[in-house]
């Protein structure tokens, strides 16, 4: 996405033989989100940039007597007067903050798998899912949201000021395995109508994705599929689950292919009695991944 700038402030500032550019610009994600507009405060001394500071103005909820255009202006203030007479106070340690470079392979099949139970119907899915995907010669990787350290999001927005989350935890090698995957699998059982506490924490911090897609771009080649189980019988158990999986998958670019939805499991018990869904599950990974 490129957002309309808009130039509101740019000086010169000198200090002995040294000159400091510093300017203020204004980013319209009013395409983004209604009213949402991003101040990028910066120096820069002839092409090198040196600092940069960035707000927002969802950062600032309706309490707050705070705007993001008085602290941006503030801010500029505040550089204005360093840069005259200490800058190495804003100058030391600036850098722009990205995403981390991948510490592991990448896999083709990434499973978010959201059930807390190891041996479970959804282990089931999973299980099914990641075979296939061997046999077709592809690699795999579930992630096990629930044995993992994440952080809730708190929707603080400031990961649209830089494309990456304020909260340095293992959220950051469930991204990075998200975008580089062909194929993305949510795995979870009903519960209370939606998905499990632990794969929803990860799906409301994948805003953090969105938010990088949003700057940076992102791939169009992803394909997700859903993969659930409801004890109780009838389709309007998995009318919520359904819909969270389609926010999730817009939100991080990912085309939904197809799902596979097991209701009456409280009497079936296990859904290796129940005839075809291991050929369902066989057949929908093979053709995404082939």
């Amino acid at each position: 996405m490129d957002p309309v700038r808009e130039r509101l402030r740019e000086v010169l500032v000198k200090n002995g033989d040294r000159e400091y550019t510093l300017t203020l610009d204004r980013e319209d994600f009013s395409a983004l989100y209604p009213r949402m507009v991003r101040y990028v405060l910066a120096v820069s001394a002839g092409t090198n940039r040196l600092a940069i500071f960035r707000t927002n103005t969802f950062e600032y909820s309706p309490l707050s007597p705070l705007t993001a255009e008085s602290v941006a202006l503030e801010k500029a203030g505040e550089w204005a007067n360093e840069l005259k007479t200490d800058p190495a106070r804003i100058l030391h340690d600036f850098p722009d903050r990205k995403p981390k470079p991948a510490k592991r392979p990448a896999a083709d099949l990434v499973i978010l798998q959201g059930s807390p139970r190891p041996d479970g119907n959804c282990a089931i899915l999973s299980g099914w899912a990641s075979e296939a995907a061997r046999k077709a010669g592809r690699t795999v990787e579930v992630i096990y949201p629930h044995d993992l350290d994440i952080h809730c999001c708190i929707g603080c927005y400031q990961c649209y000021n830089t494309g990456t989350c304020v909260f340095g935890d293992d959220m950051t090698g469930i991204i990075d395995a998200v975008r580089r995957a062909r194929l993305i699998i949510v795995c979870s059982p009903v519960y209370t109508n939606t998905v499990t506490a632990g794969l929803k924490l990860v799906i409301d911090r994948m805003q953090a994705y969105h938010a990088e897609r949003t700057l940076s771009g992102g791939r169009s080649d992803q394909q997700g599929l859903l993969f659930s189980v409801a004890g109780r019988k009838g389709g309007d158990n998995f009318v919520c689950i359904t819909k969270v999986t389609k926010a999730f998958f817009q939100n991080c670019g990912i085309e939904p292919a197809g799902e596979v939805l097991i209701d009456s499991v409280d009497a079936v018990k296990d859904i290796r009695e129940i005839k075809g869904k291991k050929e369902l599950v066989y057949e929908l990974v093979h053709r995404l991944l082939s």
